[in-house]
C-alpha cells in the first residue's frame, strides 16, 4: 500500500526545472490573462495630461543698505499661506466655471471621479519647492504642476493658477508690508503720547523746583555771592551811620550844655565837656577795639572810625587846654563855629538845629540799613536752602528724567523704522520688492502622464507570474504522484530491481509531436503578444 512521504521537499535544480516544464500552461495563462486584463484597462482609463510652470523668488532690487525690507517671511511660509488663499472654495470655483471643468460624464472617468469639483482640483494640483543647488535647506524658486484631460486644458488652467499665485504674491507683499508700516505708525503714535507724558512731568517737576535745579546752581552761587556783597556793603554803611549817630549825638550833648551854660548866666563848664568827650571817645575806642578784630587797618570803617577818634581827641585836649587856662576854650573850625552860637529868630541855636536835622536824617539811614539788611540776610538764607536742597532735586530729576529719556530712545527708534518701514512698502507699491518671475511658463504636454500603460503591462505580466507560480505550488502540494525512481524511496522497502519505459505507437507519437509542437506555437504567439503590448505601452508611455 502507497503512503505519502513525510518529506517532499525538492533539492535540486531539475526537479523545480521539471515542475516548471509539467505546469508549464498553469503558469503561462494566469500570466498571459493578468497581463491582458491589466494592459486592457490601461487603455481603458481615462488619459491625465500634467502641465509644468517653475516660479523663481525675484529678490528685492533696491540693495538692502538702502531699504530694508519689512517683511521677511521664507518662502515655504508665503507659499503655505498663498496657497491656503488661492485654494479657497471661491478661488478655485471662478476658475472651475471658467474652464468649464469637471463636468459630470457618462464615461470611465465620470465613475471613477465622482465628488465635489473643488476637491477633485485641489488633488489635480500640485506645489512642490525646488532647492537651491548647492545650498541645502534653502529654496529659491517652486513648481505648480496641475493634471487634466487634455494638454491644452491642463496647460490654460497652469497658466491661470501660475497668474493667481503671482498677483496673490505682490498683493499679499503689498499687505503684510503695510500692515506692519500701520503697525509701526499705531507704536510711534503711542510712544509718542508716553513722551509728551513723560515731558510733562519733567516739565511739572521743573516748575515746582524751580530755583534749586541743578542747571540753576552756578546762577544761584553766584546770585549768593553778590547778595552777600551786598550784605557786607550794606554793613558797612550801618556801622558808619552808627558812628556819625554817635558823632552827632556828641556835638549836640556839647550843644546843649553850651546852651545850658549860657542860659544860666555863665560860662560853659569845661569840665562837664572833658567828661563827655571822654565818654565819647571810650566808646569809640572800644568800637575801633571790635572793627580791628575782624577787619584790617585798610577796611574803609577801621579808617573813618580812627579819623573821628583823632577830632574827639583834639577836641578833649581843647577842653583840656580851656579849663587849665581857666579861659573858654575855642570850637574846633570843623564842629563848632562861635557863630553858630548866635540866637535864630525863634531863639535856638542855627548849628544845633543842624545837628539835629542830621540826627534824624541818619537815624532814618540807619533803620533803612537795618531793614535793607534783614532783606538781604532773608535772600541769603533762601538762597542757601536753594543750595542744600539741590542735591535731592538732581536725585529726583534724574529719576525723573530716566522714564523721559527712555521714551524718547524708544520714539526715535520707532520713528527710524517707521520711515524703513514707508520706504519698504513704497518699493512694494512700485514692485520693486521680492517678487515671482516665471522661469518655465506652463508647458504643453505631449503624453499622458497617467495611466502610465508600461507599468499597467510590466505589473500586469508580474502579478500573472506570481499568481501562476502559486497556482502551480498548489497542484504540486495537492497532486501527489509516484513519476519517478526516487519518488519511490522512503515510500516502499524493497529497491527498484526492473524499470519498464513506456511504449508508443506511430501515431501517439504523432500526436504526441503535434501537440508538442502547437503548445510552443501557442505559447510564442501569447509571448509576442505580451512583448509587443509593452513595447507598445513604452512607446506610448
Amino acid at each position: 500500500m502507497l503512503y505519502e512521504p513525510e518529506d517532499r521537499a525538492f533539492r535540486s535544480l531539475e526537479d523545480y526545472w521539471a515542475i516548471l516544464v509539467r505546469r508549464r500552461w498553469w503558469i503561462l495563462l494566469p500570466a498571459f490573462l493578468a497581463w491582458g486584463m491589466a494592459w486592457a484597462i490601461s487603455w481603458v482609463l481615462p488619459s491625465v495630461y500634467k502641465s509644468e510652470s517653475l516660479i523663481l523668488v525675484d529678490q528685492q532690487k533696491v540693495p538692502d543698505q538702502y531699504v530694508v525690507p519689512n517683511v521677511s517671511t521664507n518662502l515655504q511660509d508665503r507659499l503655505q499661506a498663498m496657497t491656503e488663499q488661492i485654494l479657497s472654495r471661491t478661488r478655485l470655483q471662478s476658475t472651475i466655471d471658467r474652464f468649464h471643468l469637471y463636468r459630470p460624464r457618462h464615461s470611465w472617468n465620470g465613475l471613477l471621479k465622482s465628488g465635489d469639483p473643488v476637491t477633485q482640483m485641489r488633488g489635480d494640483i500640485k506645489i512642490d519647492l525646488v532647492e537651491t543647488p548647492g545650498h541645502p535647506g534653502e529654496f529659491t524658486a517652486f513648481k505648480i504642476s496641475y493634471s487634466a484631460e487634455s494638454p491644452e486644458l491642463a496647460r490654460d488652467v497652469n497658466a491661470e493658477i501660475t497668474r493667481l499665485f503671482i498677483d496673490e504674491n505682490v498683493k499679499a507683499q503689498r499687505r503684510l508690508s503695510e500692515d506692519t508700516t500701520n503697525f509701526l505708525e499705531n507704536q510711534l503714535a503711542q510712544a509718542r503720547s508716553n513722551m509728551d507724558e513723560q515731558e510733562a512731568k519733567v516739565a511739572a517737576f521743573e516748575a515746582r523746583h524751580m530755583g534749586d535745579l541743578p542747571s540753576q546752581l552756578a546762577t544761584n552761587v553766584q546770585i549768593l555771592s553778590g547778595i552777600q556783597s551786598q550784605l557786607q556793603n550794606t554793613q558797612q554803611a550801618l556801622d558808619a551811620a552808627r558812628q556819625q549817630k554817635l558823632y552827632l549825638e556828641s556835638l549836640l550833648q556839647q550843644y546843649q550844655s553850651a546852651q545850658a551854660a549860657k542860659g544860666s548866666g555863665g560860662e560853659p563848664s569845661a569840665a562837664a565837656r572833658v567828661q563827655a568827650l571822654d565818654k565819647e571817645l571810650l566808646e569809640e575806642r572800644v568800637r575801633l577795639n571790635d572793627l580791628e578784630s575782624r577787619y584790617t587797618d585798610a577796611f574803609p570803617d577801621v579808617a573813618a572810625l580812627k579819623g573821628t577818634i583823632a577830632q574827639t581827641e583834639q577836641l578833649r585836649q581843647q577842653a583840656e587846654n580851656e579849663l587849665a587856662s581857666g579861659q573858654k576854650a575855642p570850637s574846633a573850625p570843623s564842629t563848632i563855629d562861635p557863630a553858630a552860637m548866635e540866637p535864630s529868630p525863634n531863639g535856638s541855636p542855627i548849628s544845633m538845629m543842624q545837628v539835629q536835622s542830621q540826627l534824624k536824617a541818619n537815624e532814618l539811614e540807619i533803620q533803612n540799613d537795618q531793614q535793607h539788611k534783614k532783606e538781604l540776610e532773608s535772600k541769603i538764607a533762601e538762597y542757601q536752602t536753594r543750595l542744600n536742597l539741590t542735591p535731592t532735586t538732581e536725585q529726583e530729576l534724574i529719576s525723573i528724567s530716566r522714564g523721559y529719556e527712555e521714551s524718547k530712545a524708544n520714539y526715535n527708534s520707532l520713528q527710524q523704522k517707521e520711515m524703513q518701514s514707508q520706504l519698504a512698502t513704497s518699493l512694494e507699491h512700485r514692485q520693486q520688492g521680492d517678487q515671482f518671475r516665471i522661469v518655465d511658463p506652463p508647458s504643453l504636454p505631449k503624453k499622458p502622464a497617467a495611466p502610465n500603460h508600461l507599468w499597467f503591462s510590466l505589473g500586469g505580466v508580474l502579478a500573472g507570474i506570481a499568481l501562476g507560480l502559486g497556482l502551480a505550488s498548489l497542484l504540486e502540494v495537492v497532486d501527489v504522484r509516484v513519476r519517478e525512481e526516487k519518488d519511490l524511496i522512503g515510500i516502499v522497502a524493497a529497491r527498484v530491481l526492473v524499470g519498464i519505459p513506456r511504449l508508443n505507437t506511430g501515431k501517439e507519437e504523432a500526436v504526441r509531436a503535434l501537440r508538442l509542437w502547437t503548445e510552443w506555437g501557442a505559447a510564442t504567439a501569447l509571448l509576442m503578444l505580451m512583448v509587443l503590448g509593452n513595447l507598445y505601452a513604452f512607446y506610448k508611455g
